[in-house]
């Protein structure tokens, strides 16, 4: 029997080094406890040794309280002449979020955006280009409000993410509440993003609970499909058999739940 896959533990690089207060040291235990079940996305660790970023799946977080995001990010910092570290950590409920945390705190782009494919991959040219937007949040139009990850581990239900952010563009000023819904098929081999426009959060939390209505999907903005768009989906709507991947519809009906309460959940 071939014995089963176990990805590569993360690599944090602390040999040698001490947190910098025993507070540090605490947070990091904490943060770090269940890291045998951490699957890394991406490591970038800087040239001259002080900065390390981290993109981490957390398999446990299926165990944890409903509606908990599955996705860690770590940014570490040492002072190599004290061979001391501190370290910055947050949850998050999708992939572009993890990695605008990180390049917002010094990561190189690229770096981030050049992680390998774990998973599922993206539909289609539509959810590449809704990946985008959150992964640079230009203007830091969005601020996230709540989110909700909906993951029944079975294979006979999709996962599906629930992401409420009020945006800030004027363009999006009669409708400010955006929710981006992440659907994974229960094959667990594509997902879509879709952004749905809402007047208020509490007509989104609605819209959650009683899925009577498709999703009101917020207009795309004008030259939206640029040409990395184009290119993500002709790398992405063709499957590893050389067949064509047809979108996932759009919120299929699922138990309803309870409007979630206006939270974030963060990790230091």
């Amino acid at each position: 029997m071939t014995p089963a896959y176990e990805p590569p533990a993360p690599d944090y690089r602390l040999d040698g080094f001490q947190a910098a207060t025993a507070q540090i040291e605490d947070d990091f235990a904490s943060v770090t406890l269940s890291d045998d079940l951490f699957v890394p996305f991406f490591e970038h660790h800087s040239a001259h040794g002080r900065d390390s970023y981290l993109l981490l799946y957390d398999r446990s977080a299926i165990w944890d309280i409903p509606r908990t995001a599955e996705y860690v990010t770590l940014h570490i910092t040492r002072d190599i002449e004290q061979r001391t570290f501190d370290f910055a950590s947050e949850r998050h409920p999708v992939v572009p979020l993890a990695q605008h945390w990180l390049i917002s705190r010094g990561c190189p782009q690229e770096a981030a955006e050049g992680s390998p494919h774990h998973g599922p991959r993206p539909a289609d040219a539509v959810t590449a280009r809704l990946e985008d937007l959150l992964r640079s949040n230009p203007g830091n139009r969005y601020e996230v409000l709540d989110h909700y990850t909906d993951n029944p581990c079975s294979f006979d239900v999709g996962v599906e993410v629930r992401t409420l952010v009020c945006d800030s563009h004027p363009d999006s000023a009669d409708a400010p509440y955006r929710l981006f819904l992440e659907e994974t098929t229960k094959d667990m081999h594509t997902y879509t993003v879709r952004e749905g426009a809402f007047a208020s959060a509490e007509e989104a939390d609605t819209w959650v609970v009683e899925r009577d209505s498709p999703l009101p999907l917020a207009p795309a903005s004008p030259g939206a499909f640029d040409r990395r768009a184009a290119a993500a989906r002709a790398r992405s709507t063709i499957g590893g058999n050389g067949l064509a991947v047809a979108p996932a519809p759009v919120s299929p009906p699922r138990s309803a739940e309870p409007a979630p309460t206006r939270s974030r959940r963060s990790t230091r």
